[in-house]
């Protein structure tokens, strides 16, 4: 599968998702974030203060849900 509507998205174990930029993100709430960021880090934990897009936070907070992931 090969063309310019391709995006590459990698999985950070314990991190955030990275997609090629450009990208356009639709919160459940049904804002629209964009980036024209050539690499852009989405937030998987949801810890971000900048969510949906990852600031890091998650290393700096520590996780008071004890369930399996």
């Amino acid at each position: 599968m090969t063309g310019q509507n391709v995006r590459k998205v990698t999985v950070v174990p314990n991190g955030p998702v990275l997609v090629e930029g450009p990208v356009e993100l639709v919160t459940e709430d049904g804002v629209t974030h964009t980036s024209d960021r050539f690499v852009v880090a989405v937030c998987a934990c949801r810890r971000s203060k900048r969510f949906p897009f990852c600031d890091t936070s998650h290393r700096k907070r520590v996780r008071t849900d004890t369930s399996p992931e």
